[in-house]
């Protein structure tokens, strides 16, 4: 655990409100963590929470989803089949940059002498707002205001407002600028706050990036446009302004290949606003020539300018207003949780929104880790919450999938297998991660999006996106499992999985991963069932897709055989699934003993060390009891969740939620809930000490998994929605939604209840505690409930809790750790 109380954040710093983010105070030395709180996006287009003035920050990131550029990777030691191709995410032109001057003198807020300020994220209007008050030295005050938001309904586009109003007659000049961070260093630089080896950064890029290509200047309104060096992708930036003033304005411009300035200067008399209303626009492609990315710059800001300030900002809200009765998680009684599951879900749309056929990042469009890649987080933590509450968006990230599948066969091919593997980290589609071990080896990618398509044809209804393509998914990644396993007999043929490695990056390459086996047999079935099912709904489509792929009766068949006979690793003696066939002769890494300054351990230890032990960065069958819980009884359940608890760091911002969630289930009630807090917090107070690099988006996702399936006990197997809730010990009421087929439903949970009711559409069925509940529009149904499942009274699971226990061969197990090591040597 990482928290060092209940509710981490500082109260007078962070008040509680629970529909907004508000900042009270400025405190420098977080001012990273600020900046990725503070962010503004729409899953396209991203800016991070500068201050307009841009003089100290701890990175000025302006980021487009998937504008990025590519490097050859250099092995030490190459290898056939080593990734080829690094890819990271591109700084875009900054638009954010607004500097203001009075009486020549610059206002730098981190040196100001503020007496009032205030900073306001808001939920409901999706605006970055700030208000300051500057005394200056000479003793004039300066009253600022601010506004920004990147637009949900206008894909391309970005609303930046700045007012000043001087409260004694001055001299005003305000900078707005379009600048090319990227490649030109500015005077001031960012400051990072912690230097040091961390694989959780971007890679960065050498030598010049942006191509500059082209300048438009007239009047207000400046255009640059740029193309990568190597991934030779393009961009046009556009900025136009406005400003309004009482007094006499008079403008000049500057314009560079990677400046461009807008300089207003106003003899202002006291109490005489001035505001500069600066629209900002972004475009990018893959092959399209800057030219055509600046016409269509150029008609982004013309559509903005003929809507105005109001229309954009009333359709901000609009679209909000739609997002949070589809979305909303509300928790009775407990306004700091509230607060955070807001800033969660709302982070977890601007992650998402308006992606339109791209990704969903790691880090969304919030910062720059993970060179923004793509990773299986999205279809494991961020696309349930999609799929139930915005299928249409889960609908154009499956999409994105299926246009990567060409890639997906050609890496398959590259490994010496048949179908199609899906690279473990990518942009552009290549597998870019130079250490396989823990990247291509994890197999389980693509039984991970299968999962999701699956999850979102059933809560949906959309066979139509099987039947137009994304079939091919399932039938490429089953003929993937199908000739990476082998068949082993010792009387009944038994189908095993070998060299692989699962979501545990802390142990890798090993055989028959329990999450990987039962993953894989999941795929291979859906992949089976699909086919049939599409042979007998749909002939023609039928037809199409075996014209594509040349699937065969015999080659389904085979597959169902595999599912079948499908390996699932169970230890009779510690009456736990092994996490692989090797785990359990492991030496267990003594976690209790494990002191606070040698984690994360991935920042402490050589990757060797850290693999000779039993030792866990992140769920690993924990999360196979929650996707495919229906395989294990609940006796099983408690036993692995005991037996891996104990032995996960933690170090994954993709653990607490599934810790929370099983723990739940199980009945470790109040560690359930200390799990939700730190994946709640985990941004929030930077447990993780990463945050700046941008929002953990699948611990987003995961934060309404917790109240779907945690706290509300939902489970979507084989297309059933059930419930069996499982509330925190005090907690009054709990509320959240799902659409299913259409029909959106409230799903309320207290102690002794829980209440469905039709917002939208006709009707749902749903199961609770295997009673079946048929809920439809105008009458609500409420269902009585015997307590909260079974509730475990004892401490959580520790190391200390394992030894003695023994092998299968007869050893006693026992904790040990390695020696540590110090700057001076061991």
């Amino acid at each position: 655990m990482r928290r060092d109380a209940a509710d981490p954040l500082d109260r007078q710093r962070f008040p509680i409100d629970e529909w907004a983010l508000v900042e009270t105070e400025l405190d420098h030395h977080g001012q990273g963590t600020a900046e990725t709180l503070f962010a503004v996006g729409n899953g396209y287009l991203g800016m991070r929470g500068n201050v307009e003035e841009a003089r100290h920050g701890h990175v000025f990131g302006t980021y487009v989803n998937g504008f990025h550029e590519t490097w050859p990777i250099r092995h030490a030691e190459e290898a056939f089949g080593f990734a080829r191709v690094g890819q990271t995410i591109i700084d875009a032109p900054d638009a954010k940059i607004i500097r203001l001057y009075v009486d020549d003198e610059p206002f730098v807020l981190a040196d100001a002498d503020l007496t009032a300020y205030s900073r306001r994220l808001d939920f409901q209007r999706g605006v970055l707002e700030r208000e300051c008050e500057w005394r200056m030295p000479s003793g004039k005050r300066i009253h600022v205001r601010t506004s920004r938001l990147v637009s949900f309904t206008e894909r391309h586009l970005a609303l930046l407002e700045y007012e000043v109003t001087p409260l004694d007659d001055a001299s005003i000049i305000i900078s707005s600028q379009l600048m090319n961070r990227q490649d030109l260093r500015d005077d001031l630089h960012a400051r990072p706050e912690e230097e040091g080896f961390d694989p959780r950064k971007a890679e960065t890029v050498e030598g010049r990036v942006l191509e500059p290509k082209h300048r438009h200047d007239r009047e207000n309104r400046v255009i640059l446009g740029y193309q990568a060096m190597n991934s030779r992708m393009t961009i046009a930036v556009g900025v136009e302004h406005r400003i309004e003033s009482v007094d006499e304005v008079a403008v000049t411009r500057h314009v560079e290949d990677d400046l461009a300035k807008h300089v207003f200067r106003i003899e202002a008399k006291a109490g005489n606003p001035i505001r500069l209303t600066k629209w900002a626009s972004y475009h990018t492609a893959r092959q399209v020539p800057v030219r055509e990315l600046v016409d269509r710059t150029k008609r982004t800001l013309d559509r903005a300018k003929s809507l105005g300030v109001d229309a954009v900002k009333a359709s901000q809200r609009a679209w909000l207003d739609d997002f949070w009765a589809r979305s909303d998680v509300e928790v009775e009684g407990q306004a700091a949780v509230q607060q955070a599951v807001r800033w969660n879900l709302f982070a977890l749309a601007q992650a998402s929104a308006r992606t339109d056929g791209g990704g969903i990042a790691a880090k969304g469009v919030s910062g720059s880790g993970y060179g923004g890649h793509y990773f299986w987080d999205t279809e494991v933590y961020v696309m349930p919450f999609l799929t139930y509450t915005s299928p249409g968006v889960a609908r154009n990230a499956l999409r994105f999938r299926e246009g990567m599948l060409d890639a997906a066969r050609q890496r398959a091919s590259e490994m010496n297998q048949l179908g199609a593997l899906y690279p473990w980290r990518t942009i552009n589609g290549q597998e870019s991660s130079a250490y396989y071990a823990a990247s291509t080896a994890q197999y389980h990618i693509d039984a991970d999006i299968v999962h999701a398509l699956m999850q979102y044809v059933e809560a949906t209804g959309d066979a139509e996106l099987l039947a137009r393509g994304a079939i091919d998914i399932l039938v490429e990644t089953a003929r993937m499992w199908a000739d990476l396993g082998f068949w082993r007999t010792n009387g009944s043929p038994v189908f095993h999985i070998h060299g692989v490695t699962g979501p545990d990056e802390y142990t890798t390459v090993v055989n028959d991963n329990l999450y990987t086996n039962v993953m894989a047999r999941a795929n291979l079935r859906a992949a089976a069932r699909a086919v049939e099912r599409l042979r007998e709904e749909d002939p023609a489509a039928h037809e199409r897709m075996v014209a594509r792929v040349g699937v065969t009766a015999d080659e389904v068949a085979e597959w169902m055989r595999a599912a079948d006979g499908m390996h699932i690793p169970f230890d009779a003696e510690l009456r736990v699934h092994p996490q692989d066939a090797q785990f359990l002769e492991r030496e267990v890494w003594d976690l209790a003993n494990t002191p606070d300054e040698h984690r994360p351990l991935l920042l402490h230890f050589h990757p060797l060390v850290i693999y000779r032990f039993q030792v866990l960065k992140q769920a690993d069958v924990v999360l196979a009891l929650l996707l495919q819980g229906q395989h294990f009884t609940p006796e099983e359940k408690r036993r692995d969740f005991e037996y891996y608890d104990a032995l996960t760091t933690g170090d994954s911002t993709l653990s607490a939620v599934v810790q929370s969630i099983i723990a739940a289930e199980v009945g470790y009630r109040d560690l359930a809930l200390e799990y939700h807090l730190d994946a709640l917090y985990v941004d929030l107070a930077n447990l993780h000490g990463n945050t700046p690099d941008g929002v953990h988006v699948a611990s987003t996702g995961g934060i309404w998994l917790a109240y779907a399936a945690g706290f509300g006990g939902m489970r979507d197997h084989d297309g059933e929605i059930s419930f069996d809730p499982r509330m925190p010990e005090g907690w009054e009421a709990i509320t959240f939604r799902l659409t299913l087929r259409g029909t959106r439903i409230r799903v309320r949970v207290q102690q002794d209840a829980m209440t469905f009711t039709v917002e939208e559409g006709s009707d749902a069925v749903v199961q609770v505690r295997g009673e079946r509940v048929h809920v439809r529009d105008g009458r609500p149904v409420t269902i009585e409930l015997d307590g909260q499942g079974p509730l475990v009274d004892e401490d959580a699971p520790s190391t200390d809790d394992l030894e003695g226990f023994r092998r299968a061969d007869g050893t006693v197990i026992t904790a040990s750790l390695p020696t540590f090591a110090h700057e001076d040597g061991v």
